[in-house]
């Protein structure tokens, strides 16, 4: 029997209206009963899954929040990803907790840099796709050139399920592909026909392969599309299936719990300094009060208070299935990349720490909140928002990231919820490396460039480098060290 569970992800260049779509599949399966006015800039900008301070001042997505709601029979769990590039990390490990993508483009501008990179990481993950092109009632390219444009820049097969009839100040409305187009204006029948012979059927099989995108048209804002965007999601989008684990996959039908710890979010409700684990089920029926022990430190924890997100609302989780994210509040016992099991020997796989592409020192304005500060960089780094370094020579902490809104975020979050206020400085250091190999050999490098060890917070040896030529440079002369872009927990 097929699970009545999809659990998808948004994917989209920054103002394609991933926000907006968000908001409409929340409305239309009866998750939120209004829609915010969602305008360009500024307060009025904000669908329920945005709610941290930074992201209602800059109307952008920078967490991945996770919104579920029902329609049919169906339970959709929605992981809404941040929306700009800096967040790469974030929506990867996002990306790993879901079973299918929607992709969302502006009929303007078609594909933009940040869809195509976010693509790459679903086609990693053999993630299927379905793409919803938005706006078609403002002036943008022609569905011909859409189309096209989405098969060669990813090289997938495009089956159009629907037609807009008119773009921009000529729409009309939108033809389902397959019915019959006695009733259209004679230039969009042709252009139905063509497309009908010109692209492949749908194949069901070859979508949930990832080798094929099923293609939608409408408009977001004005609700057009929506209804049969959540259809095509119900009927075709892929239902939870086995994912990587050591020392086997593990498949949903599997009798124990099991599931994998892929965000951690802190201070979701201000009033009561919670933190948050968000867990991904991948196998067996969860019972609220459970025992899982996780991978990290080997202890079980009683699972009292699980919860399950409806927009901004949240309900005590009694029982979830899998595919379902449940929420586990916990005191930083948690972090990414912990497998949760009810009996130990299994370990999720794929869920990487990337190695920083910016690094800055971190300066107190008030050198008494030392202690407070450390607790927020311990904080912020187990949620994934920025990684620790400290040096072995030296007291100055080092704060890496992937972008530069994720320092923003930092520096904003020290402010609003550790009441630390604090500035960044430039760091002697551009990038960092793990560091592994023979056991000797890398005690060695280490006693020869001590000046450039740091600790990671879990006690990882990583070599601080100035730059990536230095990095090629040292790699070249110590052959028996590994030096590690990315680091697996």
């Amino acid at each position: 029997m097929t699970s009545p569970r999809r659990t998808f992800a948004i994917i989209s260049h920054p103002d394609a209206g991933k926000t907006t779509l968000t908001e409409k599949l929340l409305l239309k399966g009866g998750a939120i009963h209004l829609a915010g006015e969602v305008k360009a800039r500024g307060q009025a900008r904000r669908a329920r899954s945005d709610w941290m301070k930074i992201e209602q001042q800059r109307g952008i997505s920078v967490t991945s929040s996770v919104m579920t709601f029902e329609r049919d029979g169906i339970t959709f769990n929605l992981l809404d990803t941040p929306g700009h590039e800096d967040f790469s990390e974030d929506t990867y490990r996002t990306l790993t907790a879901v079973d299918s993508a929607i992709m969302v483009i502006d009929a303007a501008r078609g594909i933009e840099a940040q869809t195509r990179k976010l693509f790459e990481v679903c086609r990693l993950r053999s993630v299927p796709i379905i793409t919803f092109i938005n706006k078609v009632d403002r002036e943008g390219l022609s569905p011909f050139e859409l189309l096209d444009e989405v098969a060669d820049k990813l090289a997938l097969d495009v089956t159009p399920m629907m037609w807009p009839i008119g773009m921009g100040g000529t729409y009309q409305g939108l033809h389902v592909m397959g019915d019959a187009t006695d009733a259209l204006p004679d230039a969009v029948q042709e252009e139905v026909e063509l497309a009908g012979a010109g692209y492949p059927e749908f194949d069901v099989e070859a979508y949930r392969n990832g080798d094929l995108t099923p293609v939608f048209f409408g408009s977001a804002l004005r609700e057009y599309g929506v209804d049969q965007l959540i259809e095509a999601i119900a009927a075709f989008a892929p239902p939870p299936h086995a994912l990587p684990a050591e020392p086997a996959p593990v498949a949903p039908d599997y009798p124990d719990v099991t599931g994998f710890v892929f965000k951690v979010q802190a201070n979701m409700d201000p009033n009561h300094r919670d933190r948050i684990a968000f867990m991904r089920l991948v196998s067996g029926t969860f019972k609220r009060g459970m025992k899982l022990t996780p991978t990290g430190h080997g202890k079980p924890i009683a699972v009292h208070s699980p919860i399950l997100f409806f927009a901004q609302q949240r309900e005590v989780a009694d029982e979830a299935f899998p595919g379902d994210i449940i929420g586990i509040p916990n005191h930083g016992t948690l972090r990414v990349g912990d497998t949760l099991a009810e009996k130990p020997g299994v370990r999720f796989t794929g869920l990487p720490n990337f190695a920083p592409e910016i690094l800055r020192r971190v300066a107190l304005k008030d050198p008494t909140k030392t202690k407070q500060l450390r607790k927020a960089l311990d904080d912020l780094s187990e949620e994934g928002v920025i990684q620790v370094f400290y040096p072995e020579i030296g007291s100055n902490w080092i704060i890496g990231v992937v972008g530069q809104l994720q320092l923003d975020v930092l520096l904003s979050r020290l402010d609003a919820e550790y009441k630390v206020a604090a500035g960044l400085e430039p760091s002697p250091y551009d990038t960092a490396r793990w560091v592994g190999g023979d056991a000797g050999e890398v005690k060695t490098f280490m006693d020869q460039n001590k000046g450039a060890m740091a600790k990671d917070r879990d006690g990882n040896p990583v070599f601080l480098a100035k730059s990536a030529w230095e990095v090629n440079y040292i790699a070249e002369r110590y052959p028996a060290v590994k030096f590690a872009a990315t680091r697996e927990r």
